[in-house]
């Protein structure tokens, strides 16, 4: 006869699983069924505009009287903001195939903001890719984090970017210039670099956000120990994706040879006394507030290991800038 008592924590564990399951199942259903009953009123409502084609006083004289009509018939949800998000909606995916069913309505109302057609492109994605919330892609596209990818490549590899989202194969593609740490408690300049380390850690899941995907969290202060003389990697990750260590060393002025120096050193150390056989060579990268371009180069040529120096600031960037900065390279590289 079996053990009642001792089975029945199964017994919960098992319909408490269930029922999550089902659960999750049911609102990705309702968000389907949502997201393709709104991409269907805007078609209809696209449609009726003389098969198609936009004009934008018409269009609007439609929308106020058919807001009124549908609100009387259904309820709330039918305001005009929301006919012309579902016009909208139609107009930029006007294939429901590639409409992707891992994003919520919310998440396409945010995409839908975007007027950049590779920028949009990009955000979403990203959200595919990484599993972005609305509140992640929101601050994903107020850190300008597009811009901030596609100012560093060439007309082709932005067009890739935009179609793709942000592919991870090689050192570089982890690497961002600059980093934002807007979401810091810290003021513009006057900050110890341990207190920029401990506040990282505090805001570990804001900062993992703003690294990228496949970074994993291993350390703070990491002992390397040469001759009896003890070294400390400010911060240690691993790398899912490219199976590697991620060494981050913090500075809170302007980096120099020395700091550049001392990394290389520390890549070494790890690629022959921390690496595993099926490790790849590790990467480093040094963040600072500040950096002499030339500098780096002169410090960095030649080597072999995986260097890099980053900026970081406290601030948002200027988006605008950034956006006429792209749109400037962009015809510059069609010539």
């Amino acid at each position: 006869m079996p053990n009642l008592q001792a089975t029945y924590p199964q017994l919960i564990q098992d319909i408490s699983h269930l029922l999550t399951e089902g659960r999750q199942a049911a609102f990705k259903a309702v968000n389907h069924i949502l997201v393709e009953t709104y991409w269907q009123i805007g078609k209809h409502i696209v449609t009726y505009e003389q098969a198609g084609a936009e004009r934008a006083e018409y269009g609007a004289k439609l929308l106020n009287q058919l807001s009124k009509d549908l609100s009387k018939a259904h309820g709330k949800g039918f305001s005009k903001s929301n006919l012309y998000l579902f016009r909208q909606f139609y107009i930029c995916f006007p294939i429901f195939q590639t409409v992707s069913g891992k994003l919520s309505w919310s998440h396409y109302v945010e995409l839908l903001s975007i007027s950049d057609d590779l920028a949009r492109s990009f955000y979403e994605q990203q959200c595919i890719r990484e599993n972005w919330s609305v509140r992640e892609l929101k601050r994903q596209r107020n850190s300008a984090l597009f811009e901030r990818l596609a100012l560093s490549k060439d007309k082709d590899q932005i067009l890739e970017l935009s179609q793709k989202g942000q592919e991870i194969a090689k050192a570089q593609d982890i690497v961002r210039d600059p980093y934002i740490f807007e979401f810091l408690a810290l003021p513009e300049k006057n900050f110890l670099e341990k207190e920029l380390e401990e506040e990282l850690i505090d805001k570990l899941e804001q900062f993992l956000l703003e690294l990228g995907k496949g970074f994993a969290f291993i350390g703070k202060q990491y002992r390397i120990t040469l001759n009896n003389t003890h070294f400390y990697v400010d911060l240690l990750f691993y790398h899912r994706i490219l199976k590697c260590f991620v060494l981050i060393d913090l500075k809170k002025g302007i980096v120099n040879h020395q700091d550049v120096g001392q990394m290389n050193m520390y890549l070494n150390y790890f690629k022959t006394e921390e690496n595993e056989d099926n490790d790849n060579p590790p990467i480093g990268i040094i963040l600072a507030a500040d950096k002499n371009e030339i500098l780096v180069e002169y410090a960095t040529a030649g080597m072999e290991n995986q260097l890099f120096v980053s900026k970081y600031q406290m601030h948002l960037p200027d988006k605008a800038l950034l956006e006429n900065q792209l749109r400037y390279l962009l015809k510059e590289r069609k010539k």
